[in-house]
């Protein structure tokens, strides 16, 4: 059973950081790509980075140059360094393990809150 867990979210003014994990069981985790998603307030679910197996990074044009993913195999762990935050990230971040023809692979998490404030 696959089990993604997200966490580190929190409350920051605008211009704050924060860093998010996404501690993964269940898969192969070296094997696999990773990514970040994101779903604003009454908004779609939205792609925010991808890291492959190999380490090669993917951004949203948004959050390029703020936002790092970052991965350690040997924790099964994923994780998002975000900088320089504006209230529009205000989401609910969530991780996954994009599939190749589109969508994700397995059933999301919990996800973790974060909210930006101007």
């Amino acid at each position: 059973q696959v089990r993604l867990v997200e966490s580190g979210g929190g409350l920051v003014q605008a211009g704050e950081s924060l860093r998010l994990s996404c501690i993964v069981s269940g898969i192969r985790f070296s094997r696999n790509d990773m990514g970040w998603y994101r779903q604003p307030p009454g908004k779609v679910r939205e792609f925010v980075a991808q890291i492959t197996d190999g380490g090669v990074t993917t951004y949203r044009d948004s959050v390029e140059g703020r936002f790092t993913i970052s991965r350690v195999n040997a924790n099964n762990t994923v994780t998002l360094q975000m900088n320089s935050l504006k209230p529009e990230d205000t989401a609910v971040y969530l991780c996954n393990v994009p599939h190749p023809l589109g969508g994700v692979r397995y059933a999301w998490g919990q996800g973790t809150q974060v909210t930006v404030s101007s």
